[in-house]
């Protein structure tokens, strides 16, 4: 089936994304905008530009693509990109999804059901179950989720109820579901994932693996490809498992089976049902063009197996409107703007645009690739120096100490990286070279991960005389929740209240023991950075 008009049901970076491999296919272009949302940077580059009541109303993109004469709809990632309902709708509107079938998204996009059919085609899963069962430390996600959403750790049974609860609030949020599940949690897997992609004739062909076990938030920070934690064998094995669970849901067009990897052993973790956010770096890598897959599948093409190779080292990294130190989102407007041209940059905003509060504060993705990772790095690096951005602040300063690291330089990496080295920190221990450079183990259990700056442990305190405390909001955001009431005894790192920003949200906890004085929002208030939000007073 042909292909002439697509209409992207999404924004910012990966709507510029595809409206340029669109280009490159001569297939005219639709974006959608929300009204807060008019001069963003994705409505600036499509050929034709429909306004909707926001990005989450279904009908409203099938309307606008009606409107405009649209053939199909990219979905993008977030938003409806991973809702079996909207792509069934979009197929019954007589339009062409860019996507898997409804009935696969619905498989995959269940993590409960992703995992038993996982267990089923022998790809081996994390135990899940209540908590008592499993134990702690035990991770709770939200069901229908993903990009770190809906998602707590929770160390002990007195942590559970409050987290649970704000792991509801937060996938309801996000994907109008607030159904949770209890796994266990690992402390310091790897995080690697398998890109795949599958013609919905019955193949299925394995892109390689990319590594994402640096994160914040849940959320990944930077990505490459291949993965040095990888040997040949092993990276046949974990294909071979993306692709028989691929495969057990009769999966289309590209996804993604995440794992997360413990010295040799490897578990599944989910399955993303559209193009990943990283999806550079496999570009990069391999000289492919993903997007055009995926739109090549759409058609109904049988695009031969890519014979996908690694001939170069990719990484990425993300530039984010965010404290550097505690990965808070920031607002404001960017007032100067210079991203590198050595490198790829995949931008989402340009020079004026504003950050709102609105949607992700992601700014732009900057991907570098080498003959070898060594290369790579150092380009990334040489990349991050010539960039200067002026009217908001970003984590440029954490992603150039990141890039220089030496436990990132040498590959050694996993999920627990943030929580080992605190970010912005002095000049790390250099680790070991020669027989002492390998994993070992102490006759003793190993300690679990230190705490280091977060959101869930956010407060902006400033202490009066010694005796009294406000405590303001370090970002712009919405109450959500007031957890205390004036004249209540907290005790350290309460829970006094909690905001939402970006379907993200920050508790705002007591930095010591001491009393509640006065509290100046209720739930519902909507308030500005560094408005005060509670009193204390010893």
């Amino acid at each position: 089936m042909e292909i002439r008009k697509l209409l992207v049901a999404n924004r910012g970076e990966i709507a510029v994304r595809i409206f340029r491999a669109c280009a490159d296919q001569g297939i005219a272009t639709v974006a959608v905008v929300a009204p807060d949302d008019k001069d963003s940077l994705h409505a600036r580059q499509a050929g034709e530009v429909v306004e909707i009541a926001g990005y989450l109303y279904s009908e409203e993109h099938i309307r606008a693509a009606k409107q405009t004469g649209a053939d199909a709809i990219h979905p993008g990632y977030g938003f409806l990109a991973e809702n079996g309902d909207f792509a069934e709708a979009v197929e019954a509107a007589g339009l062409v999804f860019v996507g898997p079938t409804p009935e696969a998204l619905r498989r995959g996009g269940d993590k409960l059901e992703a995992k038993r059919a996982a267990a089923d085609a022998g790809v081996p899963v994390l135990p899940t179950g209540e908590p008592d069962e499993i134990g702690f430390p035990l991770i709770i996600k939200a069901a229908a989720g993903g990009g770190g959403r809906g998602v707590r750790i929770v160390r002990g049974p007195v942590e559970l109820e409050d987290a649970v609860a704000a792991a509801r609030r937060e996938a309801k949020a996000a994907f109008g579901d607030e159904t949770v599940f209890f796994e266990r949690y690992l402390e310091r897997p790897r995080h690697v994932e398998i890109q795949l992609l599958a013609d919905g004739h019955g193949h299925v062909y394995s892109i390689g693996e990319r590594e994402c076990s640096i994160q914040r938030r849940h959320q990944k920070v930077l990505e490459e490809a291949p993965s040095p934690a990888l040997d040949p064998g092993l990276r046949e094995r974990m294909s071979a498992a993306a692709v028989a669970f691929a495969h057990a849901i009769d999966y289309r067009s590209l996804g993604t089976v995440e794992f997360l990897l413990d010295g040799s052993d490897f578990f599944f973790l989910e399955l993303n049902g559209r193009i990943q956010v990283e999806h550079p770096v496999t570009e990069e890598a391999t000289g492919l063009d993903l997007v055009a897959l995926q739109l090549a599948v759409a058609r109904g093409e049988q695009p031969d197996d890519p014979h996908a190779r690694f001939r170069r080292h990719a990484v990425e990294v993300r530039l984010y409107a965010e404290d550097p130190l505690d990965f808070l989102p920031q607002t404001g407007r960017i007032e100067r703007l210079r991203l590198p041209d050595s490198i790829r940059v995949d931008a989402g905003v340009g020079e004026g645009d504003e950050i709102g509060v609105a949607y992700d504060p992601m700014i732009a993705k900057l991907i570098a690739s080498g003959e070898s990772r060594a290369e790579a790095l150092d380009r990334l690096a040489k990349a991050l120096a010539e960039t200067e951005i002026e009217g908001v602040t970003t984590n440029l300063p954490f992603l150039r100490w990141l890039v220089s690291h030496p436990a990132v330089r040498v590959g050694r990496t996993t999920t627990a990286f943030l929580t080992e080295y605190t970010p912005l920190s002095g000049s790390p221990i250099r680790l070991p070279s020669g027989p002492w450079a390998t994993p070992f183990r102490l006759n003793r259990a190993s300690p679990a991960p230190t705490a280091t700056p977060n959101p869930d442990a956010a407060f902006h305190a400033q202490r009066q005389a010694g005796e009294q405390s406000s405590l303001t909001s370090p970002m712009p955001g919405t109450v959500i929740r007031v957890a205390v009431a004036e004249g209540d005894r907290v005790e350290a790192r309460q829970p006094l209240v909690v905001l939402e920003a970006m379907k993200m949200e920050t508790p705002i906890v007591a930095p010591y023991d001491a009393v509640v004085r006065a509290i100046h929002v209720a739930e519902g208030d909507r308030v500005a950075g560094g408005a005060v939000l509670v009193e204390l007073e010893d």
